[in-house]
């Protein structure tokens, strides 16, 4: 017998929520050793980090809102990748905090490749919970078979650029930055049209 998610889903709003919320923590108050303007503008690298992982974490969320929105209940299995998937989600303010240090640094490719890297490992979870829901037999009847493979395109598609993102960075960093910056196009419009189809 399936649990209905209301509850997975109460839970994984606090997690979501607690993990956007420390992206914040890593900016801390510039000295004003040279003048306050300056020490605001110096901190660029973590403006630049804060607003990716802002923005990524709101996309997941509302991807994970989307998508508990195609079941009718959750069973035992859902539960645990679901776990797994949350356990990723609140990693992502430490790559930040990475990202923010060593962006304007000797470092910077590095830490690009770690911060794409951790996406990686997201976007296999993100695939697992797809496939784990998809073979429950816990879809909503109303849910059309194109919309399930149009999210699991999306999904691999999305995994193979996290990895080219994450190569990249040691090439260019900034390119391996838009390149992850550029799947937001493609989380934005599958969530929507996850929408529109249920």
């Amino acid at each position: 017998m399936a649990d209905t998610s209301t509850r997975l889903e109460a839970f994984s709003d606090g997690v979501f929520a607690i993990a956007i919320t420390l992206l914040i923590l890593e900016i801390k108050v510039p000295h004003a050793d040279h003048g306050l303007w300056a020490g605001l503008a110096a901190l660029w690298p973590s403006y630049v980090a804060f607003v990716m992982s802002f923005v990524v974490v709101l996309i997941m969320w509302v991807s994970h809102h989307q998508m508990l929105g195609m079941v009718e209940g959750v069973n035992y299995r859902i539960l645990f990748v679901n776990g797994l998937l949350l356990l990723t989600v609140t990693f992502v303010p430490f790559p930040t905090a990475v990202l923010a240090e060593h962006l304007s640094t000797t470092e910077a490719k590095s830490a690009v490749a770690f911060y794409c890297a951790t996406f990686v490992v997201n976007g296999l979870v993100w695939n697992l919970l797809s496939e784990t829901i998809t073979r429950s037999g816990l879809l909503r009847p109303e849910i059309k078979a194109a919309t399930i493979a149009e999210g699991r395109r999306a999904n691999r598609l999305g995994l193979l650029v996290y990895l080219m993102a994450a190569a990249l960075a040691f090439v260019q960093p900034w390119l391996g930055l838009l390149l992850n910056v550029s799947l937001w196009a493609l989380w934005i419009r599958l969530a929507y049209r996850s929408r529109r189809s249920a």
